[in-house]
């Protein structure tokens, strides 16, 4: 029988990466692992890192340094670096921090059980090839239930090489999954409970296997999949924005109305630095199109401010364009420069202006969303419950517009309850049962 050993993954960025944190758990499962949320008590420290954020590398190993106590204090214990970050840097990373015993890129994942018999052993465990083979084929471990919301990735990869960006650097060229295979996986977390899934991709509205299967087509199987009740994907490019994907959000009811569509900036000038490969224009009729196929849908973005060659007229621009389309929820971010990314090199504008610019787009957004959630009060929203709140009685679940739902209820874990909405609070809705149902608690 193989000894239990304790597992603890410290998992940074995008949901994706949470995925392979969960997939990475269940693999080393197999290998006798138990998840701990403790550090001090693994056998086996992993760092599932993001590349996409200013000083990414540094920051690892800053948290590398931290957990040196835990090494000197048990020098039988592993410690991993995974991610972006582990595909950037390879080898140095071992160079450069001697306490690491593992370094693996997320198209590897799958080879961490030969890894770590190598780090076990003593020798050197790298691995940061592009493999052939799909390495979800090969990561699998013990079934166990699930939460009534997973996330299960389709695509990896993109080819669209923003001059931003290094994820074609580190997560390589767009890929995707087989439906048939995702189709598995999806009956599979269902049956452990999975109420809602989020379809992952860096890019994924590219999704199309090799059969010719569409991300609209393998909505609409999923739709099919008995008890699978909501569905959702991120993050998409405008450029994939097919028409059949647009239909979708008008006649599929599984799939829900919120929509993540990054745009980046409002100038053409810009966007044509940027290599995005669309214009300002194109990305309001687009918007204009997806809401005339579903009015109630929930618009979600991403925006930088301050890129090489962003004047106060290409911000005006950007400013201009989120007035135009009108956001319930965004993300923004001053202009970080990336190594290696086209533009790395390029002059960049004074960090005074990059960040009064982001404070100036952050109170628009701010003011939006304030606005779409102060809106739903008197509306009712269904509700899928996900676990208590901090009050007795207290449950809190997302609504279809993907808003934090507060509420006194006898509903269970994984239920869907209809709730109109009476509260509006900074991050949060409060809402009661409907039908005047019992009371509601304060939201959180």
């Amino acid at each position: 029988m193989t000894t239990s050993k304790k597992l603890f993954i410290k998992t940074y960025g995008c949901q994706m990466n949470v995925y392979d944190s969960e997939r990475m758990a269940e693999t080393l499962a197999g290998q006798g692992y138990e998840a701990t949320d403790q550090a001090g008590e693994a056998d086996m420290i992993l760092l599932n890192t993001c590349h996409i954020r200013e000083k990414a590398a540094e920051k690892v190993y800053s948290e590398l340094g931290r957990l040196r106590p835990l090494k000197d204090a048990n020098p039988d214990l592993k410690i991993g670096v995974a991610g972006c970050v582990a595909q950037a840097e390879g080898a140095e990373i071992m160079a450069r921090q001697p306490l690491v015993d593992l370094v693996v890129g997320p198209q590897s994942y799958h080879r961490l059980p030969e890894l770590e018999a190598k780090a076990r052993s003593g020798a050197p465990a790298l691995d940061t090839d592009f493999p052939a083979e799909d390495k979800f084929d090969h990561m699998r471990g013990p079934r166990a239930a699930r939460g009534p919301t997973a996330f299960l990735t389709v695509q990896e990869g993109c080819d669209k090489f923003c001059a931003f960006c290094v994820v074609p650097y580190t997560r390589g060229a767009e890929v995707s999954r087989p439906a048939d295979k995702v189709m598995a996986e999806a009956r599979d977390l269902v049956e452990r409970g999975v109420r809602e899934i989020t379809l992952l991709g860096q890019n994924v509205n590219a999704y199309a296997d090799a059969d010719g299967v569409t991300l609209a087509t393998l909505i609409r199987r999923l739709a099919k999949v008995d008890g699978l009740e909501r569905i959702r994907f991120t993050t998409s490019h405008p450029n994939d924005m097919s028409d059949d994907l647009i239909a979708a959000h008008g006649e599929v009811e599984k799939l829900m109305p919120y929509l993540h569509l990054p745009v980046q900036s409002g100038s053409d000038k810009i966007l044509k630095a940027m290599n995005r490969r669309h214009t300002a224009d194109h990305y309001i009729r687009l918007i204009e199109r997806i809401r005339a196929a579903r009015p109630d849908i929930l618009l979600s973005g991403d925006f930088i401010t301050g890129f090489p060659g962003e004047s106060e007229a290409d911000f005006a621009d950007t400013l201009a364009l989120v007035e135009t389309v009108g956001y319930g929820q965004a993300y923004s971010f001053k202009y970080s420069s990336r190594p290696g990314t086209p533009a790395a090199d390029r002059a960049e504008v004074p960090e005074v202006k990059k960040a009064d610019r982001l404070a100036r787009l952050q109170a628009l957004l701010g003011a939006q969303q304030k606005a779409t959630q102060d809106a739903m009060v008197g509306r009712e929203v269904s509700v899928l419950f996900e676990k208590s709140g901090r009050l007795p009685g207290q449950m809190v679940g997302k609504s279809e517009y993907l808003h934090a739902v507060f509420a006194e209820t006898d509903a269970a874990v994984g239920e869907i309850r209809k709730l109109r909405i009476i509260e509006s609070s900074a991050n949060s809705l409060g809402g009661e049962l409907a039908l005047g149902q019992g009371p509601v608690t304060q939201s959180a």
